[in-house]
């Protein structure tokens, strides 16, 4: 995938989750939501060197995951909207989603939850002696989990072909890593120490992170074992829901302001080709705006597929 691609595919990410954002108010999105705006590039960069048949597992911030790894965005909102139409069936909210079509095998809200799953995927596929990689999203929150090392070192020992990525956003819900690692403490050297080949880059530039990510899975191919990514970025909006909380004390308005400078979409902001930026703009925004009314529209879950999901 060209720069372009990628830029397009963040820009789609962007514009809908400010349209969540937006529409959040309305009163029609019940469950709790966490937008990844300023975390765009991770996700693209990511998932531009995965195949359908790689497996990717995410936490509580999976929006861009999900639609960066190919997922449904009618299904995504849907399931936002709280409908049966929704990739979980309506019953899992913003937090809970899954389209096995491309690969996107489930997020869970519990930290570090589906880490150990990804490397379960991972231990499948080396069994079955398939050509592929489970990749897992993870905040730096997650690398203070105990599941997380036990991971690390399952991997380690048997080999597998797992993608651990670090989204290091500074902050795990209102607090920052001085107050929950020691000072000085790089996470990626942390896991470099337990065995394990580990990288560190910029995760607002899509470029970097689709390199590093498309050479770390031709070592994983390669039978040179599991590998850590750890990218340094940001998030704009608040830990959860719609609005920006720079006013409650945790984070200063001055440290968002240096990370808005380094947006990830800022060279499509930029573009000089204004006809183009104005065409992707509505495209994207065309197909956000039919995604949000199939979801207003689609019927709620009935009591029959509430049983169905328990009987399953």
């Amino acid at each position: 995938m060209n720069l372009s691609e990628l830029q397009a595919s963040m820009l789609r990410i962007r514009l809908v989750e400010e349209s969540i954002a937006n529409k959040y108010s309305e009163q029609k999105m019940r469950c709790p939501t966490h937008l990844s705006i300023g975390q765009e590039a991770i996700a693209v960069g990511v998932c531009s060197n995965l195949t359908n048949e790689d497996q990717v597992l995410s936490s509580h911030r999976a929006h861009a995951h999900y639609l960066a790894k190919g997922g449904c965005l009618n299904s995504m909102l849907a399931e936002i909207y709280g409908k049966v139409t929704g990739c979980s069936k309506g019953m899992g909210g913003s937090m809970h989603l899954i389209d096995k079509s491309v690969g996107f095998m489930g997020s869970t809200a519990i930290v570090g939850n589906t880490i150990p799953v990804a490397v379960g995927s991972a231990l499948a596929m080396k069994i079955q002696e398939k050509k592929l990689i489970s990749c897992v999203f993870f905040g730096d929150g997650a690398t203070e989990e105990g599941v997380f090392y036990e991971s690390i070192n399952f991997a380690i020992i048997h080999n597998l072909p797992v993608l651990f990525i670090c989204e290091n956003n500074l902050y795990s819900v209102y607090s920052g890593l001085e107050v929950r690692q020691p000072k000085g403490r790089k996470i990626f050297e942390m896991v470099r120490a337990f065995g394990i080949e580990s990288s560190h880059g910029d995760g607002n530039n899509v470029q970097q992170v689709s390199d590093y990510v498309e050479l770390a899975r031709d070592k994983i191919l390669s039978g040179n074992g599991p590998q850590f990514l750890e990218f340094d970025t940001y998030r704009w909006r608040e830990h959860c829901g719609p609005n920006y909380d720079n006013d409650i004390g945790y984070r200063e308005e001055e440290e968002f302001l240096e990370w808005k400078k380094k947006d990830p979409l800022k060279d499509i902001f930029e573009n000089k080709d204004l006809d183009l930026v104005k065409v992707l703009f509505n495209k994207f925004n065309a197909e956000i705006q039919q995604a949000h009314h199939f979801a207003d529209n689609s019927e709620f879950p009935s009591d029959k597929d509430f049983q169905q999901i328990i009987n399953s």
